[in-house]
């Protein structure tokens, strides 16, 4: 019953108002004389009045809207519905023959907006009042919001309406000095962000949010420093494009997490190349399971093909991914396929068969240290693996292949990086054999893919430490996956043929900083609650990986995130005779050296 008393509030109110502002129309119009000659006829008016305007409410919800929360389109709704109702009231008017001047219509219509109008502001005012009271609850958490924007605006919203979940909301922080010492929603702008650490002292903050999608890095690191000293959480807003539908809550807020202290620029991609290649035709992602692969599955489903393949020798992970896409697109452009791609006979059969438009090569062995100690497996898999893709792709009219290569290709000192080089040269050369583009994406570490140091340093971190470094001064290029990914579409717009492209990773991360960093987002204090130790180089391990070698240039592209190598071509005859040698041999000491022959900056690197 509760909620209707507002409503019927509210409707008595407009009665009361539309009476008055009829009657005040009247007195402005005329003098006393005459305005005694129009009484009549202002009390056979009233009812029609009354009903044209409340008519014309209730078709524009007027009474069912949340004023707490009123803006523009509120107002411009109370502006339609009186304008409505009051040409409906003069055209009852003329019909009945009430005769009421016309600038009496107009005058009531001006008092009845402006009174409507005001009644609902002044009664959102102290409804945000009281709640205002209600979240300042000394019982509940107080909480920091670093952003008054549009993101920042939302979450407090979010914590007003639903007096959310156990906190109060101390303030805003925003840099913007145009913000700063007013009130937004009746919650204070305090300053800019050199009053963080006094403002978080005064008002014992427990809980900061920052509402900035692309706030610096720099001042994230300092916030989730402050935050590790004083034990105090840190939420940050989802990346800007999740924003858009303008819908964000705080049950979108996600812990502070390594990739924000390595913010990068976000991508821009020009999705008409990328639509072109990719809408409507049959795709098929090798390694569809993997941290890359099942991230360029997603965002191939975006964009719309008429079949997605999703390829992959694990099926708790193919299962995991056909699993989360057919959740969200149903299953009939999907199909899950498991096979190995060293099985020639296999791939024939899913080329011949399906007749995939566009390929991604992803599957690989990427473990550095397993591949030392499994050779000929990284080269049954990484080579001939990929020239079997390769060619089965070339040979069923397949449009674009590309295959995700590594910083590990460029002047390698281990197996894989030394197999994912021969599998750069394997696309050069089927260009000049097949009618097929094919091009190779090389790019560094990516955050949070299965065997990176990010989620390694996760578990040692859960488990209480230590963390393990290999050295102080390694370091390392990395991006996040979705990044990686997009740009790996868009550079396989751009191919011609032949094309090794360079990702641009930004400036390589000291892994003892980064180690250092996720300790402290964790709440703790590195080297007193968490010690770190090194372990010193592994077999195939550098200090320093490298995007290109010094013996390649790069020619910049359309696109200023992608570099191409400027890589002579391969002879694919002479190329097609040396893996027919390779798959001869099964020593594992000659096989090192053979690859040293296709691959001459190869130099192994044994501990």
């Amino acid at each position: 019953m509760r909620r209707y008393l507002l409503p019927l509030f509210l409707m008595a109110f407009d009665i009361l108002l539309i009476i008055g502002a009829s009657i005040t129309s009247m007195f402005m119009r005329f003098d006393s004389t005459i305005f005694d000659r129009y009484i009549p006829n202002l009390v056979t008016e009233l009812p029609f009045l009354i009903c044209s305007y409340l008519l014309f409410f209730f078709v524009f919800r007027i009474y069912r809207r949340i004023w707490r929360y009123a803006g523009i389109k509120e107002l411009l709704a109370i502006v339609l519905s009186s304008l409505c109702g009051a040409i409906l009231f003069m055209l009852i008017s003329d019909t009945m023959a009430i005769f009421i001047p016309r600038s009496v219509h107009v005058l009531t219509f001006f008092i009845v907006v402006a009174g409507i109008c005001s009644s609902r502001l002044v009664l959102r005012y102290f409804m945000i009042l009281s709640e205002r009271e209600k979240i300042n609850d000394g019982s509940k958490k107080p909480v920091l919001i670093i952003g008054a924007g549009d993101a920042g605006n939302l979450i407090a919203r979010d914590i007003v309406q639903f007096h959310n979940r156990g906190r109060k909301i101390i303030g805003f922080i925003d840099d913007d000095i145009n913000k700063q010492g007013n009130l937004c929603m009746g919650i204070p702008v305090i300053g800019g962000s050199d009053k963080l650490d006094a403002t978080v002292q005064k008002y014992g903050v427990k809980e900061i949010i920052i509402a900035i999608p692309s706030l610096p890095q720099e001042k994230i690191r300092k916030i989730a420093n402050l935050c590790s000293q004083i034990k105090c959480e840190t939420k940050i807003v989802p990346g800007i494009y999740s924003l858009l539908d303008q819908n964000i809550t705080l049950r979108d807020l996600r812990p502070v997490g390594v990739e924000d202290l390595l913010q990068r620029e976000p991508v821009q991609l020009d999705l008409a190349m990328v639509a072109n290649y990719l809408t409507g035709k049959c795709v098929l992602v090798t390694g569809a399971g993997g941290s890359i692969g099942s991230e360029l599955c997603r965002q191939i489903m975006l964009l719309k093909p008429s079949r997605l393949l999703l390829l992959g020798r694990g099926e708790n992970s193919i299962y995991e991914i056909h699993r989360e896409l057919k959740a969200i697109y149903g299953g009939e452009r999907l199909l899950p396929l498991i096979a190995n791609i060293t099985n020639e006979e296999k791939i024939k059969e899913i080329f011949a068969k399906y007749k995939p438009q566009v390929v991604f090569h992803a599957a690989a062995h990427k473990h550095v240290p397993l591949m030392e100690r499994n050779v000929s497996e990284a080269i049954y898999n990484n080579v001939f693996g990929s020239w079997k893709l390769a060619k089965a792709a070339g040979e069923n009219g397949t449009e674009v292949f590309i295959m995700i290569s590594t910083d590990k290709a460029v002047n390698p000192t281990s197996v894989m990086g030394a197999t994912k080089r021969v599998a750069e040269k394997i696309i050069q050369a089927a260009t000049n054999i097949y009618a097929t583009k094919y091009v190779a994406v090389r790019f560094g570490n990516v955050l949070g893919s299965r065997g990176s140091v990010v989620p390694l340093f996760k578990e040692q971190i859960a488990a209480g430490g230590p963390i393990t470094v290999t050295d102080p001064e390694m370091k390392r290029y990395f991006m996040t996956i979705p990044e990686a990914s997009q740009l790996v579409l868009q550079a396989g717009s751009m191919g011609k043929g032949g094309e090794v492209f360079v990702l641009d990773m930004g400036e390589p991360v000291k892994i003892l900083d980064l180690a250092k960093n996720m300790i402290r987002l964790s709440g703790l204090e590195p080297d007193v609650e968490i010690p770190i130790i090194f372990t010193g180089l592994r077999p195939g391990e550098k200090l320093f990986e490298e995007i290109m070698s010094t013996a390649e240039g790069t020619k910049a592209t359309m696109h200023k995130k992608i570099f191409r190598a400027d890589l002579r071509c391969e002879d694919p005859n002479k190329l097609r005779g040396q893996l027919a040698e390779l798959t001869e041999l099964r020593d594992e000491a000659e096989i090192i050296e053979f690859l040293k022959e296709i691959v001459p900056n190869y130099t192994p690197n044994h501990f």
